[in-house]
């Protein structure tokens, strides 16, 4: 990871200038199944463990979001190996008077991360988030990489939509 980000395409890592995955929509299913790849957001905001904490804060700024998936790169292969978010910045870092400049990511992050396979069932991803109790789950593969991420926000969409859905039987 360090000088570079990824552009994933068909589920093997690239080196881009672009601080964002994009990956193919996953669409194995069964019928009567909703899976994690049919929800989940292909484009993820990612950093390695040794990038500084200003790295992560500008990546999520240019992104417009809360959080950034730590990785592992190894083999053309982003392995997910933590999370950092902006609350983490500003709790663990600024609020305690951290040396910010001599900090990395892999110093602050979380490292207990649940992962979703993109070929999990939305329901027992749902359970296991709430378990935890965690609002965004990093999403892989089947060899582990990184191809998404499923927050909350994108299950709340699935069920407004659904219930619309139903809505207009009526």
């Amino acid at each position: 990871v360090p000088g570079g980000w990824f552009l994933v395409k068909n589920s093997h890592a690239r080196y881009s200038n672009s601080h964002i995955s994009k990956v193919p929509h996953f669409n194995k299913r069964k019928e009567s199944e909703m899976y994690v790849g049919d929800i989940c957001r292909r484009d993820v905001a990612f950093v390695g463990k040794n990038d500084s904490i200003f790295r992560a804060a500008k990546v999520m700024r240019e992104n417009h979001v809360g959080d950034v998936i730590v990785v592992d790169a190894e083999n053309g292969l982003r392995s997910p190996i933590g999370i950092l978010t902006d609350r983490d910045i500003i709790i663990n870092v600024l609020a305690n008077d951290m040396p910010i400049y001599k900090l990395t990511i892999g110093d602050v992050m979380s490292r207990e991360l649940l992962l979703a396979n993109e070929e999990d069932e939305i329901i027992f991803t749902i359970k296991r988030m709430r378990s935890r109790g965690v609002r965004r789950i990093p999403v892989t593969d089947n060899n582990k990489n990184l191809v998404g991420i499923l927050a909350v926000d994108e299950v709340l969409d699935l069920i407004t939509k659904q219930l619309m859905d139903i809505d207009q039987l009526i």
